[in-house]
C-alpha cells in the first residue's frame, strides 16, 4: 500500500491482536486492508510478557520467539511504516547484565550500566533534594538491593523489576546504541523514546526534563536519524512544556487532547479544546488511548513549576476524573491509583469507549482526533470500541490491563461488524485518502461549536461539531466519500 506522511497508524501488541507478529500483519493485510499506513508494534522483545507487558526487557535486541523473528518484523516493516519502543530508562532486573552485577557487584563488567543513589548523590542528599525528584508514582525512586554482597540503593523509577540505566556512563550509552542498531536493522523507521523524561538524573534538579535531559534527547535523536529513524518523545507533563519540547524534536505526543475531549463532551463547553487547538504543536502524534491510562497531568496545573496554570483548573481536572469513574460505572476506579498495582499518579485506567459510554460521543471524539494536524494513532482496543476488561484486571491486579484485552480472531471479526466500528473505519480511511489533509488547517467555531477545516487547492474537507448536542457532520469535496453524520 502507498504510504502517506500523515497516514493513520495502529498501536497494538502482537500477542493481544493477532497472536504473533505474522498474525498482526495478516490482520492488517486482510480484514483491515487499506485502513492503516503504519503500526506502532508494542514491545515484542524478550520477554513480551514480563512484569510490565514488555516494557522491562531482559533482552531488548531479541524478538521473543513466541511472537516470531526479526524476519517477521522486517516483513511487517516492508508493508507498513513501523514504530517500536526504545526503552531508554531501564531494563529488567532479570537481564543477564544486571544479574551479573547482583552476583559480582563492582567487579562486573556491566556495573557501569546501572544507576544507584550514590552515582547521583556521591555526598548524600538532604530531604529537600529527595523531595524535589519528580515522580510518576508515589514514594522515592530507590530499591534496596544486594550487589556483590554490598547493600545498595538501586534507582528504580517505576518498579523494582525495572532497573534504571546510568546514561552518563559509557556502558549505558553503548547499551542504547546496541538496541538502536537492532531496531533499525529490523526495519523500524520510527523510534518511540519510552519514559525518556526520567532518563537523566542530575543532583539539585527534579531529574525530569532538565537541560541535561534535552541534551541527551538531542544526542540520541541524532544517533537515530543517522540510522534512518525518526524519533517520537513520550512525556507526560504540563502543556507548555510539551509545546517547548516539540520545537526541539521530530515528534511529541498530543497527550492533552484525550482528557480535553472528555472534558469537552462531559461539559458541552468547547472553549478549552479550541484554545488547545490554537496552540498545540503540529508535529504531534495524536492519540486518544494507548497501552497506558488516560493522562490528566497533561491538562492540569504544572506539577514542577507550582502555580503555573494548566489548560483546565484543578476543579475541572477533579470533575474530569470523577466523570470517567461515573461513566465507566466505577470500573475505572477499581483500576486506578491505590486500587491496583502499577500505580500512576497522573493517569486513569479505562478504555476510551467506556470513558464516554456512548457511540455518538465516541465517534465525535475520534473524528476530532483524525482531523487535527499530526500523525493519528489508533489503539487496537479503541479501534474496536472495546469495553473494560474486568476479568483480566481481576486475574492480574494490574490497573492498565483493564485496557489491554487479548482479542481472539472471532472477537475481532465480530467487532469489525459493529456499526460504531464500521463508521470509525470510514473516518480513518477518509483521513488516509482525502487530498485536503495535505494542505492547510484552521479552527473555527464559538460556544459549543467546533469546526476543523482542511484545504489544499480546490480540495476541502471539514468537521462541523456541536459538543453540547454531541453531533457532528463531515463535509467533503467529491474525491472521497464522507462518513455519515452522527445523530441522536
Amino acid at each position: 500500500m502507498s504510504r502517506r506522511r500523515h497516514g493513520v497508524q495502529l498501536i497494538a501488541y502482537a500477542d493481544r491482536f493477532g497472536g504473533s507478529v505474522r498474525g498482526l500483519r495478516e490482520l492488517l493485510d486482510g480484514p483491515l486492508a487499506g485502513t492503516f499506513d503504519g503500526v506502532h508494534l508494542l514491545p515484542f522483545f524478550t520477554p513480551f510478557d514480563g512484569a510490565d507487558a514488555g516494557f522491562d526487557p531482559v533482552d531488548h535486541t531479541a524478538v521473543d520467539p513466541r511472537l516470531g523473528t526479526w524476519a517477521d518484523v522486517r516483513e511487517l516493516a516492508g508493508r507498513y511504516t513501523l514504530m517500536a519502543d526504545l526503552i531508554v530508562n531501564h531494563v529488567s532486573a532479570d537481564s543477564a547484565e544486571f544479574q551479573d552485577v547482583v552476583a559480582r557487584g563492582d567487579a562486573s563488567e556491566h556495573a557501569g550500566m546501572f544507576l544507584t543513589m550514590s552515582d547521583v548523590y556521591p555526598d548524600g542528599a538532604d530531604e529537600a533534594e529527595l523531595a524535589g525528584i519528580y515522580r510518576p508514582r508515589p514514594g522515592l525512586p530507590f530499591t534496596p538491593m544486594t550487589l556483590g554482597g554490598r547493600r545498595r540503593l538501586v534507582w528504580t523509577t517505576f518498579t523494582p523489576q525495572q532497573i534504571d540505566l546510568d546514561l552518563a556512563d559509557p556502558a549505558g550509552q553503548a547499551y542504547l546504541d546496541r538496541v538502536l542498531t537492532a531496531l533499525t536493522a529490523g526495519g523500524v523507521s520510527m523510534v518511540r523514546l519510552d519514559a525518556v523524561g526520567y532518563a537523566v538524573k542530575t543532583a539539585g534538579t527534579s531529574s525530569f526534563m532538565t537541560p541535561q535531559t534535552f541534551a541527551f534527547i538531542d544526542d540520541l535523536t541524532a544517533r537515530a536519524r543517522h540510522r534512518g529513524a525518526e524519533v517520537l518523545v513520550e512525556i507526560h507533563s504540563h502543556f507548555e512544556r510539551q509545546v517547548a519540547i516539540a520545537g526541539q524534536v521530530d515528534r511529541v505526543y498530543d497527550f492533552a487532547l484525550p482528557p480535553l475531549l472528555l472534558h469537552t463532551l462531559y461539559t458541552g463547553d468547547a472553549a478549552a479544546l479550541r484554545h488547545w487547538l490554537d496552540v498545540r504543536p503540529a508535529n504531534a502524534v495524536t492519540v486518544l488511548d494507548t497501552h497506558d491510562g488516560i493522562g490528566v497531568v497533561d491538562v492540569g496545573p504544572d506539577q514542577i513549576d507550582v502555580g503555573r496554570p494548566g489548560l483546565l483548573t484543578p476543579e475541572q481536572v477533579h470533575d474530569l476524573v470523577e466523570g470517567i469513574h461515573t461513566r465507566s460505572g466505577g470500573q475505572s476506579r477499581q483500576a486506578t491509583g491505590w486500587a491496583a498495582s502499577n500505580v500512576d499518579i497522573y493517569q486513569v485506567n479505562c478504555t476510551y469507549y467506556d470513558a464516554l459510554g456512548d457511540d455518538d460521543a465516541y465517534l465525535l471524539a475520534r473524528a476530532v482526533q483524525l482531523f487535527v494536524p499530526g500523525v493519528p494513532q489508533i489503539y487496537y482496543v479503541g479501534l474496536l470500541a472495546g469495553r473494560n476488561d474486568m476479568e483480566l484486571l481481576a486475574r492480574t491486579g494490574v490497573g492498565r490491563d483493564i485496557n489491554r484485552h487479548h482479542y481472539t480472531r472471532e472477537e475481532i471479526e465480530t467487532d469489525l461488524g459493529r456499526p460504531v466500528v464500521r463508521r470509525l473505519l470510514e473516518l480513518i480511511r477518509l483521513r488516509n485518502t482525502h487530498p485536503a489533509f495535505d494542505g492547510s488547517f484552521r479552527v473555527a467555531g464559538e460556544g459549543s461549536a467546533v469546526e476543523l477545516i482542511w484545504e489544499a487547492g480546490e480540495h476541502r474537507v471539514s468537521l462541523e461539531a456541536d459538543v453540547a448536542a454531541v453531533r457532528f457532520r463531515v463535509r467533503s469535496t467529491p474525491e472521497a466519500n464522507a462518513p455519515s453524520p452522527s445523530s441522536r
